[in-house]
């Protein structure tokens, strides 16, 4: 069904139309499924703009599209439509569409919704919105708008100063499936390799239906991935030879500290601004962090000395490895160092997480601390301290930490549990139930944290 059809039939509230809802139907088909969970999880009643950007296969359009049956279902014909950037031409195309759609809203509507999907695919998409909201035409609407290029996004919000209304959160990252989801449908079956198939999943919906059904990620899931990321590097000009040289020193350098300068060399490209351009190219698409090591006395990272770099979409970084692993018997042949490394992605991954959904300015503020005797592998915004060990570990191993920060704690996530004043063991299962989130089934399983 077109955008038109279907806008007239949201008008007249005719929404028990399968054909209507696509992904919806799709969705329901599906042998599991998993809640979303970025942060927002009720619509303002209010007008404004909100804008949600993330990775494409964690499922931004069911989300807008089940957002969208629900507005109808509780405001009812005319109170909201949808737009689909992918079928517009350009920016003045989206203007015009808007323009006519408004009209349409029902003069009774206790709220009016206007649902636009993947706005990125639209150049100066925000330029159309603007010159919309100076000139009073989206007064009462509540513009809602997902995308997958986050320097669009980004840059989209920067340019709507003043117009996005009066809400008190504007901007969200769309996250993958919580591991607590995860766990409470999987856990009986899975067992003690739970997490290790959260992993292998990268938090996307669909390759975690898959793992738990067939036991390993598909190939065609890792080629919707690569295709995805290659695709947003050649918009920008950069080469798919050269991303996937970046990748694979990615994967040699791991967890170490590594320079721009070095990254460039070790990649062949030609100096470190350019291999910085492809990481924050990387970094826009939410796939790859650059963290920094953290001054704990000036409380700043410090932009100069080198990075690691992590990933935190593992779906991106299953989709480039050298070599592909796709089940949990796949990993568990992996030796303890390669063990290790992707553990700390996963690691960044979910910390990322976490900080998405709190919404804080800077979520990509995952930093490391440094001294010449010893390393703590994560520091996140609110200055917490993380250090990931694999292997069976002890309070004697971190007899110096209570010395070097007498009045910050550790937290240990590998693969046994301990606990003194200053420093605190978990095991990775451990470590991703308790994120501080609430149970997306309270009452229905328990919470393990």
């Amino acid at each position: 069904m077109d955008v038109n059809a279907r806008n007239d039939c949201l008008a007249r509230g005719e929404i028990d139309r399968d054909e209507l809802w696509p992904r919806i139907v799709e969705f329901d088909a599906r042998p599991c499924t998993f809640r979303f969970s970025f942060g927002l999880d009720e619509l303002p009643e209010d007008p404004g703009v909100i804008l949600i950007r993330g990775p494409r296969q964690y499922g931004k359009s069911t989300w807008l599209e089940l957002a969208l049956r629900e507005t109808i279902e509780a405001y009812g014909p005319g109170s909201a439509y949808v737009l689909n950037g992918d079928e517009l031409t350009d920016a003045d195309d989206l203007e015009r569409n808007i323009v006519d759609l408004v009209p349409m809203f029902a003069s009774g509507a206790p709220v009016r919704r206007l649902f636009i999907d993947e706005i990125t695919a639209l150049p100066q998409w925000e330029l159309a919105v603007k010159r919309l909201a100076d000139r009073g035409v989206l007064r009462d609407v509540l513009l809602v708008t997902t995308g997958s290029r986050a320097t669009d996004i980004r840059r989209g919000s920067e340019r709507l100063p003043g117009r996005k209304g009066k809400l008190a959160r504007t901007d969200y990252l769309f996250c993958g499936v919580a591991y607590k989801d995860f766990h409470a449908q999987f856990h009986r079956e899975l067992g003690e390799d739970t997490w290790t198939a959260y992993l292998l999943s990268g938090g996307s919906p669909v390759a975690a239906s898959e793992i738990w059904q067939f036991e390993r990620i598909p190939a065609y899931f890792f080629e919707m991935i690569r295709d995805w990321v290659i695709g947003e590097m050649a918009r920008s000009g950069r080469s798919r030879q050269f991303l996937i040289a970046l990748m694979r020193t990615l994967f040699v350098q791991g967890g170490s500290r590594t320079g721009y300068l070095k990254l460039a060399r070790e990649s062949g490209l030609a100096n470190n601004t350019v291999a910085s351009g492809y990481i924050e190219q990387l970094s826009d698409a939410l796939a790859v962090l650059p963290s920094y090591q953290w001054d704990h006395n000036k409380d700043m990272p410090q932009q100069r000395k080198p990075a690691k770099f992590h990933f935190v979409n593992l779906s991106v970084a299953l989709a480039f490895a050298p070599n592909r692993i796709a089940s949990v018997h796949e990993f568990k042949q992996l030796p303890p160092a390669e063990k290790g490394c992707w553990v700390e992605w996963l690691v960044a991954q979910e910390l990322f997480r976490r900080q998405a959904i709190a919404g804080i300015d800077d979520p990509e503020s995952i930093w490391y601390w440094a001294s010449k005797e010893h390393e703590i592998d994560f520091v996140d915004h609110a200055r917490r301290l993380y250090e990931v060990k694999l292997g069976r570990t002890g309070p004697r191993d971190f007899a110096w930490f209570p010395q070097t920060f007498p009045d910050r704690e550790l937290v240990v996530i590998g693969g046994n549990e301990f606990e003194t004043e200053r420093v605190k063991g978990l095991t990775v299962e451990q470590f991703l139930l308790a994120d501080g989130l609430p149970h997306p089934y309270p009452g229905e399983v328990d919470d393990l944290t």
